[in-house]
């Protein structure tokens, strides 16, 4: 069940295509500077996943502890994994699962928490991600 929303976070997105895997079409996205709050706090949020065509047409994205979170207090790393699509307006959407770990007091109450996400990418390249406690 979903509890609480700990986040909203947008900014813009770049994307390339990078080396298959196991021959499916594969896409890296990196989402530098974006702003939001999270945790109730001010935050600026990098990250870069990479995401792998399905046989059905979905996308599986993974993002490998390669996200970074910073807050005033301190920073965040987290790790995501997710399933996503292409939408009619030539952008993305997925919706995963996303793991912070952190010792900024600030951020602190994410830890060991299970958050569930909406990442919604347009195709101009704007993202936002929605973020609440999977309880």
């Amino acid at each position: 069940m979903l509890g609480d929303k700990v986040g909203s976070i947008s900014g813009p997105t770049s994307m390339k295509a990078i080396a298959a895997v196991n021959g499916s079409p594969t896409f890296e996205t990196t989402a530098s500077g974006l702003t939001g709050t999270l945790a109730g706090t001010d935050v600026t949020s990098f990250a870069t996943y990479s995401a792998t065509l399905r046989a059905d047409g979905s996308f599986y994205g993974e993002c490998p502890n390669a996200g970074v979170v910073m807050a005033a207090d301190g920073v965040a790393t987290f790790r995501a994994t997710g399933i996503g699509s292409p939408t009619a307006d030539g952008g993305f959407s997925f919706r995963g699962v996303v793991y912070f770990e952190t010792a900024a007091p600030s951020l602190s109450s994410l830890n060991g928490v299970a958050v569930a996400y909406e990442w919604d990418v347009e195709a101009n390249g704007d993202a936002s991600w929605e973020l609440w406690e999977w309880k």
